[in-house]
């Protein structure tokens, strides 16, 4: 899921008496969102072929985890595009992105666009933090309910994905969920999985990076040099995505077990997300950077080379690792985890060549006006750094 509001130097398109109307797009994508969260829910639902009343259950469970996923989402977007409307910012509608089946929430989220230039350092953390914390009003008292009433099963670990645990989650959940006894776990109701969802997606989303809600907020607080900082946030992931691997493999070690290939695959699916996601940002980053000739290459110190990798290598190199990972976790083999490795080692070259390993401007936040925050904004731009720290899941789905 995601939920990045760009802004852009465009002016608003001409008004035309033939046009249709600006909400008619935002509302069909809202249907289509809600459709393909309903259907995940119901999909998702544990089928049983002799329990009569599975067509009911499935509905209700699709009609819950819809229901929590969407409220969490519209307060969300609501949060941005009501304080962008009181700060006289050209905001457009929320355009909610469906994904049936392919998420594991039925959606990507929603974009908001932002037309010009948001005019001063206040209004910009007013629009960034108003999403997240309006989101997770919603999406903390949606957990208490959904955990409370979740079910305590064997703990069987067939086929069954653990959700990453952060700090906010292990602290409601000592006070809410139900006591869970040696060899059992906790199944999340439709409302707890959709909670922890929105939980999920606000933590992605307040990443001090770029123009996601997170980069807005930091720009906000600390200025021009939040572009810095984003790029040491940036580069962080992929070392993260390093170290959890590592982790991995030295708890096996000093727990006396083989590095197997199939434990080695595991280790690497687990952490891939960090890796997704350095690659995820490297793409948005392009996509909102200014459109302007590049200069020509001047040896190793020239820019030239920063057009190697386009939007389309990325997308098409990222896909090519998650595929050989996640067949690799299936189907463990040496050659798939080679092969992984092996593509990882070009991404990475090409990346130092040409990409966000050597000096870029991809991940530079458009200017406001110069003035600081005052006292209350500056708590609230630390209060929503702190949540993401509390938000953070270093392994958000492992098998």
């Amino acid at each position: 899921m995601r939920d990045a509001s760009l802004t852009t130097s465009e002016p608003p398109p001409a008004p035309s008496s033939e046009a249709r109307p600006a909400w008619r797009l935002n509302l069909v994508l809202f249907l289509a969102t809600v459709a393909s969260v309903f259907v995940t829910g119901v999909v998702s639902f544990p089928s049983k072929p002799d329990d009569p009343m599975i067509t009911r259950a499935a509905l209700l469970h699709g009609a819950q985890f819809v229901g929590t996923v969407m409220t969490i989402l519209v307060a969300h977007e609501l949060g941005h595009y009501v304080t962008a409307r009181i700060h006289k910012v050209d905001a457009s509608l929320p355009f909610f992105i469906p994904l049936p089946l392919l998420s594991p929430f039925g959606t990507m989220g929603a974009v908001i666009r932002m037309r010009g230039v948001i005019p001063t350092r206040r209004a910009l953390l007013d629009i960034g933090a108003s999403g997240p914390l309006a989101g997770m009003a919603f999406a903390i008292p949606l957990y208490l309910y959904g955990v409370a009433h979740s079910e305590v099963v064997p703990a069987n670990g067939e086929g069954m994905v653990e959700l990453g645990e952060s700090v906010m989650v292990r602290f409601l959940d000592h006070f809410f969920a139900p006591p869970v006894p040696e060899g059992m776990t906790v199944v999340y109701s439709p409302i707890a999985f959709g909670a922890w969802g929105g939980m999920f997606v606000t933590m992605i989303n307040l990443l001090p990076v770029g123009q996601l809600d997170g980069g807005h907020v930091a720009y906000a607080l600390f200025g021009p040099k939040q572009d810095r900082y984003a790029i040491t946030v940036h580069r962080a992931m992929l070392v993260f995505f390093g170290v959890i691997v590592a982790g991995h493999v030295m708890r096996d070690v000093q727990a006396g077990r083989a590095l197997t290939v199939p434990l080695l695959s595991q280790h690497v699916a687990n952490a891939l997300f960090w890796l997704v996601w350095f690659q995820v940002l490297g793409i948005l980053g392009t996509l909102a950077r200014p459109r302007r000739p590049e200069p020509e290459p001047q040896g190793d110190e020239g820019g030239g080379a920063l057009g190697l990798l386009t939007v389309r290598t990325r997308i098409f190199a990222t896909l090519g690792l998650v595929t050989l990972a996640s067949i690799g976790r299936q189907q463990p083999s040496l050659l798939l985890l080679g092969g992984f490795v092996a593509g990882l080692g070009i991404l990475i070259a090409m990346e130092v060549k040409g990409g966000v390993l050597r000096p870029h401007d991809l991940l530079v936040h458009p200017p406001t006006g110069p003035e600081g925050l005052d006292l209350p904004r500056k708590i609230v731009a630390i209060v929503s750094l702190v949540l993401f720290a509390l938000l953070f899941m270093p392994e958000p789905f492992s098998l």
